[in-house]
This record gives structure tokens, sequence and C-alpha cells, in this order.
């Protein structure tokens, strides 16, 4: 508790080792990382009521959740390509230049996608045009954290960083809630029914030109405000950072941190990632849906410091063991529960809200755990890689939910890729090293 207290407050007000350039980098990466959560939500969430704007009339439910669920998913998908791309730019030429750099492209993207016409107006150039731009955002967004978090970790003090990690991915939980409010006052004010009500038409514009203002901020912060690394200053830069992380010890805790990383995704999409769109499909209140959401949300807000200064107390590794085992036997219990009851108010949001916690949660910890895998010269490439890459293939998961539907019911799919991402967590934390005690300037 102590520990906790005492980051937020160097946060705040900074200390004599981590000034203001500390404080700077550590409040750009969060609301940089707030803004690039944001973004990801921007589809499940907001853009779901109106996922019929971009599709062809007459379309099936199992359609229109496959299209929203591809949506989110082909973000997911660019990430890693910009991870690679921009990792090894950052570690090339400084993780400040990169940011910049990224934050004008994701900028510029979710500004078109708030222009888009429908596809009534022009046809199958609707859906793939908002695919693609929600692809080309995937990989600047995969910039973005490549680049900024490890700036901001790279002032953290050794001691703090499990908590500084923490706060760092509360974007996470903070960018959720907010959409969330934000759609459920749209759907109050705006007509949502059918592809041609008024929010279908143009409310959900609003939440993405938010999102522009905001990436602008972002973009103009970093340009403006933020210092490069000290760390990344002093080190030697290298010529080929690929090569060095897909060799010897770099390429065996990439293994590693790929096992955890399919683990987190896997949760997450098995959860966040369906929530809103497959219960509404199944028959739950939307309103009540969204509550849940929200919930879990301003929960987890307050929950992610606290588990950031566990894993700085007993070990990232300990963590992730624990969270792995919840979402392999607990959180897959509560969802089928809350699937089998989904017209049920009190199902949902009481196992819906524990589940989405669930896997929150593991994201409280993941990027301090991350960034003590790979040295200096690697970091930001490594990091990136790491955190990205394992997206891929858990981002499939609207596939695998059908292919799934042929041995069993639609609706309980998501529990066997929740249980399967528990497993995952748990493997890969397995065979982790605990690596908190370390400086990152000397790993």
């Amino acid at each position: 508790m102590n520990e906790m207290v005492a980051s937020v407050t160097d946060l705040r007000h900074g200390d004599a080792k981590h000034a203001d350039p500390g404080r700077r980098t550590l409040r750009a990466a969060m609301f940089g990382f707030f803004v690039d959560m944001y973004d990801v939500y921007l589809p499940v969430v907001a853009l779901a009521p109106a996922a019929g704007y971009f599709a062809p009339a007459g379309a099936s439910t199992v359609e229109m959740a496959t299209l929203t669920a591809a949506i989110f998913a082909v973000s997911l998908i660019g990430r890693p390509i910009g991870a690679i791309v921009f990792g090894v730019l950052g570690d090339r030429v400084g993780r400040r230049k990169t940011t910049v750099l990224v934050a004008a492209g994701f900028t510029i993207c979710t500004g078109l996608i708030a222009l888009l016409p429908g596809y009534s107006t022009i046809g199958l150039l609707a859906p793939v045009s908002l695919v693609a731009l929600r692809l080309l955002d995937g990989i600047f967004l995969g910039g973005e954290y490549t680049a900024a978090n490890p700036l901001a970790m790279e002032y953290a003090p050794r001691e703090k960083r499990g908590v500084y990690g923490s706060l760092l991915n509360v974007g996470y939980p903070a960018a959720l809630g907010s959409i969330t409010v934000l759609t459920i006052v749209l759907l109050q004010i705006l007509p949502s029914d059918g592809a041609d009500s008024a929010y279908a038409v143009w409310g959900w514009r609003i939440p993405f030109v938010i999102g522009f203002v905001l990436s602008g901020a972002i973009f103009l912060y970093y340009l403006r405000s933020v210092p490069e690394s000290e760390i990344w200053t002093k080190a030697e830069k290298p010529k080929k950072p690929l090569r060095i992380l897909f060799a010897g010890r770099n390429l065996r805790r990439l293994g590693f941190a790929f096992l955890v990383g399919s683990g987190a995704w896997l949760t997450l999409d098995a959860t966040v990632g369906i929530f809103a769109s497959h219960f509404k499909s199944l028959g739950a209140n939307p309103s009540v849906v969204n509550t849940a959401i929200l919930i879990s949300a301003l929960v987890g807000i307050g929950m992610f410091p606290w588990i950031g200064a566990a894993g700085q107390r007993y070990g990232r590794r300990q963590v992730f063991l624990v969270l792995g085992a919840v979402n392999l036997v607990v959180a897959p219990t509560l969802l089928g529960l809350a699937v089998s009851g989904a017209k049920s108010t009190t199902m949902v949001l009481l196992c819906g809200c524990i589940v989405l916690l669930s896997t929150l949660a593991v994201w409280s910890v993941i990027s301090a755990y991350l960034m003590e895998l790979f040295p200096t010269e690697v970091r930001s490439s490594g990091y990136g890689i790491a955190y990205s890459l394992p997206s891929v293939i858990p981002a499939l998961y609207p596939y695998y939910m059908i292919w799934l539907s042929g041995i069993m019911p639609y609706g309980y799919t998501p529990v066997v890729l929740l249980s399967a991402g528990g497993l995952f967590l748990m493997v890969g934390s397995w065979l982790s090293s605990d690596l908190r005690h370390i400086d990152l300037e000397n790993a």
C-alpha cells in the first residue's frame, strides 16, 4: 500500500532523481495508452450498434457479429507489423521521434474513419475501406506503445516499476469505461434501430472525432514537451536490432513472452472483445451489457495499481500464475453461467463483471514483465513484438468461434477460448524468471 501511494505521489510531484523528464514521459505514455485503448474499443463498443451501416441489408446476426469482430481483429493484426517496423526505428533513431511519427499516423487514420460513407452509398467499398483503415490504424498504434512505453519505463525507479507499469496500463479500463459511457449517452439521445437511424448514420462518428482530437493532442505533446530516454541516449545503437533480438537468450525470452502474451490476448478477445456484440445477439438487454462493461472498467481503474504493487512485491511471474488459474477455471465457469442466463440482468451483471475483471487484471502486470526481459539496445523492438505478435493468432477468434460452433452451441464458444488463454498464461509464466529486481539500464 505504501509503495503504491509513494509511486503515485512521485508521478504527481516527481522526486529528486526522476524530476520533470520522468514525469512528462510517464504522463505522456499514460495518456497515449489511454488514447490507444480508446481507439481499440471504438469498433466493439461505439461502432457495434451501427455495424449495419457498413453491411448489406438482410445480413444475419452471425454475419453482423462476425463483421464487428473482424473490424476489431484487423487492428490487432496490424499491431505486430507496427511493432516490428517502429520497434526497430525506436531502437535505432530514438523512442521519442518514433512516437511523434506514429501519433501523426493514427491521428490521420482515426479522422478518415469518422468521414466514411456507408454501404448504401458506396456498397462493398464501405466495409473494405473501414477494415483497411483499421488495419493501417493498428500498424501505427502498434508503434505507439512500442516506443512510448519503453521511453516512460526507462525513467521509472526500479523498486516502483511494477506500479508505474500498471499506471501506464490503466488506459485499458479507463478507455473502456470512457467510451462505454459516451456510447450509452449517445444511444439514449439518438435512435439506433436500423442502418438508417441517426446513430447508425452519424452518431457513431462522434466518438471517432473525439478520438481524432485526443490523438492530435498526443502528437503535439510528444512533439513539444517529451524528452528522449536518457538510458537509450547512453546505450549503444544497434544496426540490426532484429538480429540481436532473435538470437540466444533474447529469443528464449521472446518465446516465454509469446506464451504469456497469447494468453493475455486470448482471454481479452474471448471476453472484452466479444462481450457487447455477443451478449446482445443472445438477447441480453443492451443497457445491462453496457453497465457490466462500465462497472468492470471503473473497478479495474482502481484495481490496476494494487495488482502492479503485488507484482513488484511477490513477482510478476507469481501474479500471472494466479491470474492464469483464475482464467482457466473460475472465469470460464462464470462466463458459461452468464451465457446461459443472458436475459437475466443479475447473471450478466454479476458473472459478466467478474469475468471482465479477471481478464483486464492481466494487463496491469504485462508492461513491467516485458520491459525486464530485454536489454536497452533492443527493448523497444523486443517489447513491441512481445506485446503485439501474440495478438495475431487470438485475433482470429471469430473464426475459431464459428469452427467450434460445429461441435457445440455458438453461444458457449468463448468459454473454450477463455480457458485456452488461461492455460497459455500459466505455462508461459511458469517458464519465466523473476526479474523484478534488475536495473533496466543493466538488463
